[in-house]
């Protein structure tokens, strides 16, 4: 299984978070310049487009580029605090065909100061007409910064939710 991680702005993904996601398998986690790369939906896209990607995470601004990404190649994503509302640096959405995924899992900090819980869930209500399956995880006194065990935690119930779906 391949999974496509994809930072938040100014970020990387920390080598103890890599490891819990090799323990489900190969993870590619490309180094995005968002301030310099106002197109880097359609360049995270154009670079992974001959491999498979099977899953799609990531966090802040790399929740917002996963949301389109996941999108892209039809295929499920977990989304920390995903930017989908607003943005501190511009981007440009790609053209995509498809405009949801089969699964979607969103976790949103109660007590995020740069990515606001509402203003995501209310991006998430206008989504409604295209009947995504979402899955959204509201943890109380979670901030912007996601601490490894909130990570495995929600990585394990991601996984899952997976196997549970797939198994129905």
């Amino acid at each position: 299984m391949n999974i496509l991680y994809i930072h938040g702005l100014n970020g990387s993904l920390s080598p103890e978070k890599r490891l819990v996601l090799e323990a489900y398998g190969h993870v590619f986690a490309p180094s995005i310049d968002y301030e310099n790369a106002s197109h880097s939906i359609s360049d995270i896209i154009n670079v992974y487009q001959d491999k498979t990607v099977n899953i799609v995470m990531g966090s802040s601004m790399g929740g917002f580029a996963g949301y389109y990404v996941s999108n892209h190649f039809q295929c499920p994503a977990l989304l920390f605090n995903p930017a989908l509302a607003k943005r501190p640096v511009v981007q440009h959405i790609t053209d995509i065909e498809y405009k949801t995924s089969p699964i979607k899992q969103f976790v949103l900090g109660s007590e995020d100061t740069v990515v606001f819980a509402k203003d995501t869930l209310q991006f998430l209500a206008s989504t409604i007409p295209f009947h995504p399956n979402y899955y959204i995880h509201l943890r109380n006194h979670l901030a912007h910064r996601i601490p490894l065990a909130v990570f495995k935690a929600e990585v394990e119930v991601f996984f899952d939710t997976l196997d549970r779906v797939n198994n129905n």
